[in-house]
């Protein structure tokens, strides 16, 4: 009779385990019923422009799960993570000529509208919070465009207040440059943070009522912007440094400093961001690739080809890429709403801007609702998970259209 005990016991907690596992999908269901799910940061146009050329404006975007591109994004996988609304990354590569970066991000923004245009059913550009849930209650997704870089201004006020104008909501300062008026966190620092005029650029943006991004810019960067600032920030997507010591990360330090802002950080899914072991792991694969190929003397295989690959190969099947999975995603956030508060942290997942590589559980975009409830096993209440899932953001973007009307008066 003993031996049996066991068994039963386990026969009786099935059901139990599965109906858990059903009541936080009820409760998911429940939360993003009433609160529109808002990601912060989506390279999806980006993605599309790049390969799929001139296709781009005319192909069908419902279902591409079995494109040989692997994109983690299309409306019917939208529609399965419940999102409500998306922040549609226009970014374009800071290596261009500036005049180019800007003819670019033209171009991004108005794919984004044609994906609204050709798409009016599924989605909807919005600017503001109630445009959020106005589409939200009437099922659609609302498009919102975010411009991932400071150099896409070219310098030029003028630049930044027609992106405004085209409906762009946030501005990222830097991408992994640093530019003429702010340090990047990727790159060598010039100003110590920001310059005069970058401080110029975060006050036109608190009067234009956009958004001050700070992922990819360095710490000293986000602190001038937080002493600046008269409205929240976000930060688009980015982790927790005191997990993943990567300087794309927001330290304990800055996290206090956004907190008495009122901003918010919107976790990134991207491994390098979420996984030391994978940060590290990403740098010594770099470094052997630079072995194997550095010009002019010292790769081990330049100019060789098919020899640097076949060893390459042999090097990361001895070197295999450590495991990164929706649990440590959801670590990040459990940190950021512990310094900073459960008011102030978000979603920002990078989808189609991190390559094929992405945690376990998160591939692509249907995924949302298992993270929040793997955030609602770890005692997360119904309140709290609304908050991270888009009231938060929501509430920024009130208060930044509040700092513009004060500005005007």
């Amino acid at each position: 009779m003993k031996r049996a005990l066991p068994l039963l016991a386990a026969m009786l907690a099935m059901p139990i385990s599965a109906a858990h596992a059903q009541d936080y999908d009820a409760r998911v269901a429940r939360v993003l019923k009433s609160t529109p799910l808002i990601d912060g940061h989506n390279d999806w146009p980006e993605a599309l422009r790049e390969r799929e050329g001139d296709a781009r404006w005319t192909m069908d975007l419902n279902d591409l799960s079995g494109s040989p591109e692997r994109y983690n994004t299309d409306i019917i996988r939208l529609r399965r993570g419940k999102v409500g609304a998306q922040f549609w990354s226009v970014w374009v590569s800071p290596d261009l000529p500036p005049k180019e970066q800007v003819e670019q991000t033209l171009e991004q923004i108005d794919l984004v509208k044609s994906i609204c245009t050709r798409y009016p059913q599924t989605f909807t550009m919005v600017r503001t919070a109630e445009q959020v849930r106005r589409a939200h209650r009437a099922g659609r997704i609302g498009c919102l465009i975010g411009v991932e870089g400071g150099g896409q201004i070219d310098g030029n006020l003028s630049v930044l207040r027609s992106y405004a104008e085209l409906g762009a909501g946030y501005l990222t300062l830097t991408h992994s440059r640093t530019i003429e008026w702010a340090d990047s966190a990727t790159d060598n620092p010039k100003h110590d943070g920001l310059t005069d005029f970058g401080r110029r650029i975060v006050a036109e943006l608190n009067r234009l009522g956009m958004l001050v991004d700070l992922s990819h810019v360095s710490e000293a960067t986000m602190r001038d912007a937080l002493a600046v600032t008269k409205a929240p920030v976000i930060f688009s997507h980015s982790g927790a440094r005191a997990l993943n010591d990567h300087p794309r990360n927001v330290s304990d330090a800055v996290l206090a400093l956004v907190r008495a802002n009122g901003g918010v950080v919107m976790v990134d899914y991207a491994p390098p961001y979420v996984s030391d072991a994978y940060r590290r792991w990403s740098a010594d694969a770099a470094a052997e690739k630079t072995r194997l190929n550095a010009p002019p003397y010292g790769g081990l295989a330049i100019g060789h080809p098919e020899k640097a690959a076949a060893a390459y190969a042999t090097w990361l099947a001895a070197h295999p890429a450590p495991r990164v999975t929706l649990a440590q995603v959801a670590d990040h956030i459990d940190h950021v709403a512990r310094v900073a508060g459960v008011d102030h942290v978000g979603l920002g997942s990078d989808f189609d801007g991190v390559g094929d590589t992405l945690p376990d559980g998160l591939e692509d975009v249907a995924t949302y609702p298992a993270l929040l409830a793997e955030l609602m096993r770890r005692g997360w209440s119904d309140a709290d998970i609304a908050k991270l899932a888009g009231g938060n953001v929501l509430r920024v973007m009130e208060a930044a259209a509040r700092v513009k009307g004060e500005l005007a008066s």
